[in-house]
């Protein structure tokens, strides 16, 4: 991959994930609603877990990128997901701090983005390659976390379309 590749690409992935944005934000918040002890299987994280997770994990997959490396801590990683006492904190970061971060992306050099990254001895791709990868894990807990809404007592907001709980004409006025 060359720089101007790498380029068109982090432009492309960060306006897929700018997009997810709200529909996210309006998963997350659907748990203040809700009971966020709820797990569906003792093995499972809570809701409130599940979110807080999601707003760091999705923050430090997309700093991995911007560093060109993907290390993990997984007491920082608790630490941080255990700041949050309500789910509007988790949205309220995740709001600040999403955004930011994909302006970083952007602001990074074609060759920088271009450049051969390891994922824990797993794979090597170019960095701008893992935005597909950032952006996939954010959709998976976000579909995790919406099935757990109805159950938990919260109602489904409309993601790609219109749910049971917030039918297609509310969503478009959003």
């Amino acid at each position: 991959m060359n720089a101007d590749q790498a380029k068109f690409l982090v432009e492309h992935y960060t306006g897929l994930m700018e997009g997810e944005v709200p529909a996210t934000c309006k998963v997350l918040s659907a748990v203040k609603t809700g009971n966020g002890d709820y797990k569906p299987d003792a093995k499972s994280r809570s809701a409130r877990e599940l979110a807080a997770h999601m707003a760091i994990s999705d923050n430090w997959f997309l700093q991995s990128i911007i560093d060109g490396k993907f290390e993990f801590d997984p007491q920082a990683a608790e630490k941080a997901e255990s700041q949050f006492k309500s789910a509007d904190e988790i949205v309220a970061f995740y709001q600040r701090t999403l955004p930011e971060k994909l302006k970083q992306l952007r602001a990074l050099p074609g060759d920088t983005l271009a450049r051969e990254v390891d994922f824990f001895g797993f794979m090597k791709m170019p960095a701008v390659s893992y935005l597909g990868l950032a952006n996939n894990h954010s959709i998976h807990h976000r579909g995790q976390l919406a099935a757990y809404l109805r159950p938990m007592g919260s109602k489904v907001p409309a993601i790609y379309g219109g749910s049971a709980d917030e039918p297609m004409q509310a969503a478009a006025v959003q």
